[in-house]
């Protein structure tokens, strides 16, 4: 193992370079220097040599070659992919002209064949008239969009006049009982009866807890003077057994 990975070669004192043949080889031509592009199938077409369908949007590796065509200063690109099926060879070229693709050649675009009929059937003229008519209806959508404008701005301050009209009305015809009266003052009226029944209500609570308090020191009075009416009736019981218990200690 270490012999064939060595590091350093043996070269003989009669080492001629020059006399090595050269190996590289005639640089590529044609389709092969070509350089590859990834791409994306820009329509839906179908294969002339086997009939198969690639749907747009398949991707290939596609060889891109410049052949040198412009259209109004645009280059032109030509891409070479193969079929799906059978490696057929097909050619696309970018339209700038129409903002899209051409099928050259290996298969056939599907789906939209009035493209090319309508593009060859309108002429300058046609072209001129297709624009103006385009033109023209931009204007009238734009005068729509204006007129719808303008009439929202109307019922806006149509809206905010009689608003302040009414407003203006309540304020003026203000009457005692309170009918008309502005809503805030109608708030603030309720607001002062609300505090009113408040300061009501804690009256009553306040002196309920001193009628509360007021029974609780008659009870505590009534019970005082029931212990002390109780310890002179104790007392008076004792003063008057004493003697009767002297007299008998004395007689013994």
């Amino acid at each position: 193992m270490a012999e064939r990975k060595v590091i350093y070669k043996y070269y003989p004192p009669d080492f001629d370079p020059s006399a090595i043949a050269r190996r590289r080889g005639p640089k590529p031509v044609g389709a092969s220097k070509l350089p590859t592009s990834r791409m994306m199938a820009p329509f839906s077409m179908r294969c002339n040599s086997c009939g198969e369908y690639i749907y747009k949007g398949r991707k290939f590796n596609a060889r891109k070659e410049n052949p040198h065509k412009k259209y109004l200063g645009i280059e032109i690109v030509r891409l070479y992919i193969r079929c799906t099926g059978c490696s057929a060879v097909i050619t696309l070229c970018t339209d700038p002209k129409n903002k899209d693709y051409e099928c050259e050649s290996g298969a056939k675009r599907n789906f939209e064949p009035w493209r090319a009929a309508k593009l060859a059937e309108e002429t300058e003229e046609g072209t001129m008239d297709r624009l103006e008519r385009e033109e023209g209806e931009r204007d009238v959508m734009r005068e729509l969009d204006r007129k719808v404008e303008d009439e929202k701005t109307g019922m806006a301050v149509a809206d905010a006049l009689d608003e302040i009209r009414s407003r203006n009305a309540r304020q003026e015809h203000v009457g005692k009982d309170g009918v008309g009266e502005d809503a805030e003052v109608r708030e603030k009226r309720e607001r002062e009866e609300e505090d009113a029944k408040d300061i009501e209500i804690a009256h009553q609570a306040f002196a309920k807890m001193r009628k509360g308090e007021e029974t609780e020191e008659c009870e505590k009075k009534l019970e005082g003077t029931i212990d002390w009416t109780m310890r002179g009736a104790k007392k008076k019981q004792k003063s008057s057994l004493l003697p009767g218990l002297k007299h008998k200690m004395s007689a013994k």
